[in-house]
């Protein structure tokens, strides 16, 4: 089993489009991986038509009362198995501080023996609180989507920081990889932002597959489908096959 959080500190960078999209790479290698929504935007959950009314139908209730994740998890259509998000998530920082046993609380139940035979995708809200936490502290692999713009690159800088800030407590470094999304070649910016990559990350850190801008990728999530089924033949998809592919390759997926 792989855990991997999808996490940037800057919004619309393309996460929760990656985590849709390595949700659907792995369960086309005949995987049943698991979708944890973390976002109280609860985007990623919709797309998979996984809409609860009631926060206790949601991951929130595996904070706040205790509930087993696969109590909240559903299937959804495409097979992924979806443990839902919800907008009252935005209160766990609030309800439960940052203390140790909070932090871990995810650790904890997906490392118990039995819980989660296959891959777990984690989608990230794009703040370092109580709920990023939990998925970097869960997880074995954090995917950094940095869009081909400035600002997302300060976000995906602020991620590097936080991270090496824990590794004393990790006693190790966290594997992660950076993936630069919405790359079109035609534009300076992208070429530029690639450049400022190189120079800000560790090489063997930055994911040799790039995401270029795809209408496809735009449009999929508004048909609740991941480009795999949408567009099978577009460059989305390529590139997104590309990028499993990798990962598996690198043993992270």
């Amino acid at each position: 089993m792989t855990i991997i959080a999808v996490f940037n500190q800057k919004g619309g960078v393309g996460k929760t489009t990656t985590a849709l999209n390595l949700l659907a790479g792995l369960a086309q290698r005949k995987q049943r991986p698991l979708a944890i929504d973390l976002d109280p935007q609860a985007h990623l959950s919709g797309i998979f038509g996984v809409r609860p009314r009631l926060a206790d139908d949601s991951v929130y209730s595996f904070f706040v009362r205790q509930r087993a994740l696969a109590d909240v998890t559903e299937i959804a259509a495409s097979g992924v198995m979806v443990c839902p998000g919800h907008l009252d998530l935005s209160k766990l920082d609030t309800m439960l501080g940052k203390g140790v046993n909070v932090v871990t609380r995810l650790r904890t139940a997906l490392h118990a023996p039995g819980v989660v035979p296959g891959p777990v995708v984690i989608d990230c809200c794009p703040l370092l609180g109580v709920l990023s936490l939990n998925a970097v502290f869960a997880c074995d692999l954090v995917v950094v989507p940095v869009s081909a713009d400035y600002l997302a690159l300060q976000g995906a800088q602020q991620v590097e920081r936080a991270l090496n800030a824990l590794e004393p407590v990790f006693k190790s470094r966290l594997p992660r990889r950076y993936l630069l999304t919405r790359f079109d070649a035609r534009r300076k910016m992208s070429s530029e932002v690639a450049d400022l990559m190189a120079m800000a990350f560790r090489p063997e850190e930055i994911c040799t597959t790039r995401i270029a801008e795809n209408v496809s990728l735009a449009e999929s999530p508004a048909r609740q489908l991941d480009v795999f089924r949408y567009a099978p033949a577009s460059t989305g998809a390529r590139d997104y096959r590309a990028l499993v592919e990798e990962l598996v390759a690198a043993g992270l997926a």
